[in-house]
């Protein structure tokens, strides 16, 4: 079904008060500046006019269409010597999406799960009606049926797509989705894209009996596969303190696991552009090649500068770092560290006919050691700072620890598709993630890219960013893109424990 053909009438009840444009409610998170609750307003739901509106306004007359199929499946998957059976586009990762900015992707979704299911596009600031959110842009495509995502691709950069319903995100949902610019190409010579994740599915347990567990027991998790046992939480400095609620038995990069890696075959002298997707659920993953200086120029898909080359990034859940380095006489792996828990994920290049090991134990250990560039080291490059300018509305978003039932809250909240954060079109607005919790929250935006806000400078251009323990980030952003879109934690189990809200347009 194409997004002209979609009637409103196939909203149940449900989808209506959440989704209709002219519908009234009141939204029950007042700005930050103003102590009452605001009165009911009118919000800007995925059917507005609005919402085409500004879709043709980004897309370009005679705009290219790439229609691609997708078929979300269970079946059988070899992670290397370890057969699975999950669910995924057919392959792990599924198939890379690739086109250049400006073009329209025409993405026909079979959904042959036995869920219903969704496709949210990660990092797009793309139409609302296409964001793949239950309840809030669209309703699930249920199982045996088909939907068919249509919309303009307007920013080049590092993407991804997954579903948006339950912990599917930690079964084998995902892929890349790669947005060329023109004029990339310059300042090296080859791309490698690698998709890291954490797994645990088809491998004597699944990511609904590990949530389902959880929220019965809360932390006290016991002895469950998938799960933290009793001898505590996994630790990490870098990530101010507890690195994860879920023990994995593997770490995948492109789908195989460290001993039975993925090679690339690369050669002495070449620059190989690195475009780095953090899809774990779980886990954040300390990225570098032994060795070898990264420079990194892209967050999240928006140029950047970096305080001089790095010997390692941190990428959190949902995070996506483009660096470019230099291959050199030997060949090398491309190693993502199991932040705070133990294991590792790699790609090896081959350099000419030097060909790199599979064994990195030692390199590993090497890289735990490595000065590592985290969101405070980086800057937006010139053409993408946003413009110095005082907000017109500020949120507080308060991310709390977990109740007796593992209830992660954003100011105390359940999640609420009626219930949201208000702001109009053209408004400068600044959100300012409080982490009152002794975890860090990867907060994805839907819909925009924000810049964070540095101590003394202007921070990197995201759509993902990390908090950590007991800290407060402040992002901005222009409301220019309307709708009604999520903003959450990017940890799945967190997220599907309500740790999410809404940035709700209205008129």
């Amino acid at each position: 079904m194409t997004p002209a053909e979609r009637p409103s009438t196939l909203l149940n009840r449900r989808g209506f008060l959440a989704l209709g444009a002219g519908a009234t409610a009141a939204l029950g998170l007042a700005a930050c500046s103003s102590s009452a609750s605001p009165p009911p307003q009118a919000k800007v739901g995925p059917t507005s006019p609005l919402i085409a509106r500004a879709e043709a306004a980004r897309r370009p007359a005679g705009a290219v269409v790439r229609p691609v199929d997708l078929t979300a499946q269970v079946g059988e998957l070899d992670l290397g010597g370890v057969q699975v059976r999950t669910w995924s586009f057919g392959q792990l990762p599924g198939k890379e999406i690739r086109l250049k900015r400006g073009e329209v992707l025409q993405a026909k979704l079979s959904n042959r799960l036995p869920q219903p299911t969704t496709i949210h596009w990660h990092g797009l600031a793309l139409r609302n009606d296409m964001d793949g959110v239950p309840d809030l842009t669209q309703p699930a495509v249920a199982a045996g049926s088909d939907f068919t995502y249509e919309f303009t691709v307007p920013e080049a950069g590092t993407f991804w797509f997954h579903p948006h319903v339950g912990v599917q995100l930690d079964r084998g949902l995902y892929a890349p989705l790669i947005v060329e610019d023109p004029a990339d190409g310059g300042d090296y010579d080859t791309e490698l894209v690698i998709v890291f994740d954490d797994w645990l599915d088809g491998t004597g347990t699944d990511p609904d009996a590990v949530l389902a567990n959880l929220k019965q027991n809360g932390m006290n998790m016991g002895a469950m596969p998938g799960m933290d046992h009793m001898g505590g939480m996994p630790k990490s400095d870098l990530l101010g303190g507890d690195a994860g609620d879920v023990t994995y038995p593997h770490f995948l990069a492109n789908g195989r696991t460290a001993t039975a890696p993925t090679s690339f075959p690369g050669k002495p002298g070449q620059r190989i552009r690195l475009r780095l997707i953090n899809a774990g659920a779980d886990t954040a993953f300390r990225v570098g090649v032994p060795g070898v200086p990264l420079r990194v120029t892209h967050t999240d898909g928006f140029p950047t500068t970096a305080s001089g080359d790095a010997e390692a990034v941190l990428l959190g859940m949902g995070e996506r770092i483009d660096a470019v380095f230099t291959v050199p006489a030997t060949g090398v792996p491309v190693l993502a560290i199991a932040e705070g828990k133990s294991g590792y994920a790699q790609v090896l290049v081959h350099a000419g006919n030097s060909r790199a090991g599979t064994a990195n134990d030692s390199a590993a250990e090497l890289l735990k050691k490595a000065k590592v560039q985290t969101v405070q080291d980086f800057s937006a490059a010139p053409q993408v700072d946003l413009k110095n300018r005082a907000p017109d509305v500020t949120h507080d978003l308060k991310l709390a620890s977990p109740g007796a039932k593992y209830d992660w809250t954003i100011n105390g909240k359940p999640y609420d598709p009626a219930d949201g954060l208000p702001v109009r079109q053209r408004q400068r607005v600044r959100l300012r993630f409080v982490n009152d919790s002794d975890m860090y929250h990867p907060m994805h935006l839907h819909g925009h890219t924000f810049q964070v806000r540095g101590q003394n400078a202007p921070g990197p251009r995201k759509d993902t960013v990390l908090v950590l323990p007991r800290r407060t980030v402040e992002v901005d952003f222009d409301a220019d893109n309307p709708g009604q879109w999520l903003t959450h934690c990017h940890n799945a189990y967190h997220g599907e424990s309500t740790m999410m809200t809404v940035v709700s347009y209205v008129e």
